[in-house]
């Protein structure tokens, strides 16, 4: 079960990391509205990725559900070091929830570019925030997966 939830954290990670390419636009920028050009590029990209990438972007979700279930297998069964299983799923858990229930939904709102542009500014902030955060928790999953279960 370990190379299954080694291969969709490794997954995850790499989404992450295409979402991040974006992301750092905002790095270094203070509060402000972001430029418009950077505005675009990202809200570009989040148009894309969540709404016009259908049913493609609903790839990433199935890889969270799977990538949680093994975790949850890996525990039931006892296959793994269960310190590096319950430890994968405190960081993985999270991170899902957050992606859901925040960084998602956010992106589609950015993607739709319907607010004003302090308003999308914010919403981009909150996006690369949760995503520098997903990307330590996945990457930890992936360094306990590899390493000790």
């Amino acid at each position: 079960m370990s190379a299954f939830v080694s291969a969709g954290a490794g997954f995850l990670l790499a989404v992450l990391w295409f979402d991040l390419m974006f992301d750092v636009q905002v790095l270094g920028r203070g509060l402000h509205a972001l430029p418009e050009q950077v505005l675009a590029s990202i809200a570009a990209y989040y148009g894309r990725v969540t709404t016009a990438a259908r049913p493609m972007n609903r790839l990433v979700a199935a890889v969270m559900l799977a990538t949680l279930a093994g975790i949850v297998v890996e525990i039931i069964r006892g296959v793994s070091d269960q310190w590096a299983a319950w430890s994968s799923l405190a960081l993985a858990l999270p991170a899902i929830v957050l992606a859901a229930a925040h960084t998602v939904p956010s992106a589609v709102r950015l993607g739709a570019r319907s607010d004003t542009s302090e308003r999308q500014s914010a919403l981009a902030r909150s996006i690369c925030r949760d995503h520098l955060l997903c990307a330590s928790a996945i990457a930890g999953v992936l360094v306990l997966q590899l390493a000790f279960a």
